[in-house]
């Protein structure tokens, strides 16, 4: 069974962006449960999620109510970084 999910924000509206959000969440944690580092670029080509929302849904997994997981970046080059999720026990 999914956990209910709360997201919130300046622009949030929960019947316009709630399901999604929660969607992209999980498929999120599923691709990246794994803790292989992944460019946005790359998560966005598996997920089909854009970039822009990719980044900010990794943010959120760092936050106490989605958990307090980790979140690893790593330099590339030229401004671009790879990220690691690595998922707590809760």
């Amino acid at each position: 069974m999914q956990q209910e999910l709360v997201f919130d924000g300046a622009d949030y509206e929960h019947e316009r962006d709630g399901k999604r959000l929660a969607k992209n969440h999980f498929k999120l944690k599923e691709l990246m449960q794994d803790q292989r580092f992944r460019t946005l670029s790359e998560i966005s080509a598996v997920t089909h999620i854009p970039e822009a929302s990719v980044s900010a849904g990794l943010r959120d997994f760092r936050k106490e109510k989605f958990g307090r997981h980790i979140l690893n970046k790593n330099y590339l080059e030229n401004g671009l970084y790879s990220y690691q999720l690595i998922l707590n026990n809760t």
